[in-house]
């Protein structure tokens, strides 16, 4: 039996059978990191725990694949950073105590740009993560590690977290599946934050269905987090072989101008025949407020990390610099030390944005256009059931090319940043390659809390489309 290619879906089955022991699998994916990790850089650190030994749970056995800024007390959280390099948590994030109560087995804690700030995973403070289809390209970012282990076999679920695209767009780029849910669905507590109003955790996985099926344990509503949302989980699972009927489908023009690489445009095209051909229709949506979306998130964004990193001045969190004078001197010097380049630009973009004279230029207007974004989109799915364009205008690009120039790092989230401006539930799903063999994914959004429908449309397009699924063993 290749273990490796099963879905989680089949593990948990067999597991509950008495077909494979709890650990098995756990077994079996371990070594395949250990085979192959060192040429990817998924992991930041691996679980020397024992896999679970109770047959029991909707992922009895399953081996799980942990971003590194989401919280677990027995491994390090270092958010890829040198400020919390030797940080353990004193407890586990809520979607880390609902995966181990389902029966999985967190396999590891993977590779992210540091506190989520990047699009190709370089941004890292220890290493980059290279893309197991061609290592000589990034993964994307920021889960980067989560989707390149899925993609790599390492493990057939992982947990990313997305503030502007940090789940789709490495989905995308590997070739998996990646779903940022409706924000409020899945709880944030225990995620190490990046900008609280978008930050959102969700699934990574080679099929609709693992989406489906990791989502429904994770969701869900958590007391101890002020935005998580009490509504009913429904069974997302089931709701793949429900019949829905036929949808209107919008392709935002705005996406789909001369910017998108000519293989993107293929793929999605061949998607949108895919779907006309089991009888959804679809049109051009024109959304004008869809083109501001980049500016909008970096000067929202930038702002929220200027103030949620203050804590790590040397004192509550971090390493304190020696040397210093006064305490101005000792933060200044305790962050230079131990924030990377992006951080630190993305923490000066957010304290301008903020100053005095500069707030209601930037922030406040900002904050202004998001709101009038929300209501343009929401009198879109007046209109259409899904609203469709590309998750990133190119393909898995080269490793250090766009990290060398900030602007083209952005330029990777152009498309993305929108579902958490507005916090719609968005699902990227391969649907092709490009000329040179790379990914292409299309990138579905939907209503606000209608992940059934969305997961739903996945699967059967997925089905139609009829890509492999297999693991990519890495080469060059």
């Amino acid at each position: 039996m290749d273990l490796i290619n099963l879905t989680a879906a089949e593990i948990a089955a067999k597991v509950r059978a008495g077909e494979l022991a709890p650990g098995e699998a756990a077994d079996a994916f371990r070594r395949r990191v250990d085979a192959h990790d060192a040429a990817v850089g998924a992991f930041l650190c691996l679980n020397d725990r024992d896999a679970p030994a109770t047959p029991d749970g909707p992922l009895a056995g399953v081996p799980v694949a942990v971003k590194d800024n989401i919280c677990t007390d027995w491994m390090t959280t270092t958010a890829a950073s040198r400020i919390i390099e030797n940080y353990r948590p004193p407890y586990n994030a809520t979607v880390v105590d609902r995966l181990l109560k389902a029966g999985a087995h967190v396999i590891g804690k993977t590779n992210l740009d540091e506190f989520g700030m990047g699009s190709s995973t370089e941004y890292s403070a220890f290493f980059p993560t290279k893309n197991p289809r061609d290592l000589t390209r990034a993964p994307g970012g920021s889960s980067g590690g989560s989707a390149a282990a899925v993609c790599a076999g390492f493990a057939p679920l992982a947990l990313g977290s997305d503030t502007g695209g940090s789940i789709r767009q490495p989905a995308a780029m590997c070739g998996v599946v990646g779903l940022k849910p409706t924000y409020g669905r899945v709880p944030r507590y225990g995620l190490i934050a990046f900008a609280p109003s978008f930050d959102q955790i969700g699934p990574l996985t080679r099929n609709a269905k693992d989406a489906a099926l990791l989502l429904q344990v994770i969701a869900g509503f958590d007391p101890r987090e002020a935005t998580s949302s009490r509504r009913d989980v429904p069974d997302y699972v089931a709701a793949l072989e429900r019949d829905y009927g036929t949808f209107k489908v919008g392709l935002i023009r705005e996406f789909f101008g001369d910017d998108v690489a000519p293989g993107v445009k293929a793929g999605i095209e061949n998607a949108l025949r895919k779907l006309e051909s089991i009888g959804h229709a679809v049109e051009r949506a024109a959304i004008p407020s869809a083109s501001w979306a980049l500016p909008t998130y970096y000067v929202t964004a930038c702002a929220e990390t200027y103030s949620n990193l203050a804590r790590y001045q040397g004192v509550l969190f971090g390493p304190r610099a020696d040397g210093y004078d006064g305490p101005a001197d000792m933060v200044a010097k305790s962050r230079a030390r131990g924030f990377g380049g992006e951080v630190r630009r993305r923490l000066a973009a957010g304290a301008y944005a903020l100053s005095i004279g500069y707030r209601d230029r930037y922030y406040a207007k900002a904050q202004t256009i998001r709101q009038h974004m929300r209501v343009q989109f929401a009198a879109a799915f007046e209109q259409f059931d899904f609203l469709v364009y590309p998750v990133s205008p190119f393909t898995a690009f080269k490793l250090n090319t766009r990290n060398l120039d900030p602007q083209l790092m952005y330029l990777a989230d152009i498309f993305t940043g929108l579902a958490n401006l507005v916090g719609l539930p968005a699902l990227s799903l391969p649907c092709g390659f490009d000329e040179e063999g790379l990914p292409v994914a299309i990138h579905v959004m939907s209503r606000p809390w209608d992940e059934e429908r969305l997961l739903a449309l996945g699967h059967r397009l997925e089905l139609e489309l009829a890509l492999p699924r297999d693991a990519v063993t890495p080469q060059v």
